[in-house]
Order: C-alpha cells, then structure tokens, then sequence
C-alpha cells in the first residue's frame, strides 16, 4: 500500500494560497517576503523529492506547473522524471503536456483509492489545496509535511476543510523550529 504525503507551506492561520507571487492574491509570494532565507528550511523538499515515487496533482495544480516544471531541470530532476496522477473530472488527454513524463487523469476518489492500493513508494501531493481538503476527508491522507511561516495572512485558500466530522488524531513524527521563524512539522494519521 502506498503512503499519500500532502506537502504545504502554510501560515500560521492555516492559508496555502500563492505562497510564491500571484498577481490575483494580495499576499501572494508570502513564503520569501520579509523572511530570512535559511537553506536548512528546504531540506525537507529536497528529501521529499528523493523519497517520492510519484507525484499527485488537483488540476489547477497541474496546470500551473506543467508549463514551468519541466524547464526546472536542477531544481526538480526527480520530480519531472517520476509519474505524475492528476484528479480532475474536466481535464483531457489532449490537456496534458507531453515533455512532463508519464501522467494519468483519474477521475475520482475511488482511483486514488484504488492507487493507494498499488505497490511502489509514497506519493507527493504538491500545491492542489482542494484535492488535500477532499483527500483528508475521505480518510485517504496518510502523512501532512508542513513548513508553517510566522504569517498570519487573513483571507485565502485553506488547507483544512470546515466539513463536519470525527476528530482526527496525528502523530507528531518529525519536527525543527528555524531562526527565521519557520518551523517543520511532520504528522502521520492516526487510524
């Protein structure tokens, strides 16, 4: 069985949005404004690459990085060589950029579900704030890799859904606060 790892940066209250500039998002590119660049913040990202067999994206994400992505040969040489799956109920064959490596369209919760039952290594979920919140309440997440950033940013996407449900236990299984304020928390879902 394959582990879903949603990988955020995310501020304090929980936004997701345009954490690099975005012309339509007032914040937007919060994660590099006014905040210290440390290298040592960015471990995770490169050890998520490595560790990653797969990557799943919502459309809206794959859309916006299917025509930058592959042109980032350093920054993601694993990423751009490894299966990409996009969830969306609207995106078509004809839609898909053919200089990003294998990627399938699956239509609904179920095909991640059947995915997750596949053999092979964990699968990164990249940006696709919608495709988390509806993962999570499916009970389909199985790890949350955060970076949260000393911002409190008010209005934007959220991570979390506001779905009425059952409380949700995670386990603290990785952790570092940094200089410049960030801090990494690594959760596994409790089941």
């Amino acid at each position: 069985m394959r582990t879903l790892i949603y990988t955020a940066f995310v501020s304090l209250d929980g936004v997701v949005q345009a954490p690099g500039p975005e012309a339509d998002y007032p914040n937007g590119g919060w994660t590099f404004q006014d905040i210290e660049f440390r290298e040592e913040v960015y471990e995770l990202k490169a050890r998520e690459q490595e560790e990653a067999s797969a990557m799943l994206l919502g459309r809206v994400s794959y859309q916006g990085f299917a025509p930058v992505w592959p042109s980032m040969t350093e920054e993601f040489p694993r990423y751009n060589a490894m299966p990409k799956f996009v969830l969306s109920t609207t995106l078509q064959e004809a839609d898909l950029v053919d200089n990003w490596g294998e990627t399938t369209i699956l239509r609904s919760l179920d095909d991640v579900a059947a995915l997750k039952e596949t053999e092979g290594g964990p699968i990164s979920i990249h940006g696709s704030a919608s495709l988390a919140r509806n993962l999570a309440d499916a009970g389909l997440l199985d790890r949350y890799h955060l970076l949260v950033f000393p911002w409190v940013l008010g209005a934007g996407t959220r991570m979390w859904s506001e779905t009425p449900k059952d409380r949700q236990k995670l386990d603290l299984v990785e952790s570092e606060s940094y200089a410049n304020g960030v801090q990494k928390l690594c959760y596994a879902v409790v089941r």
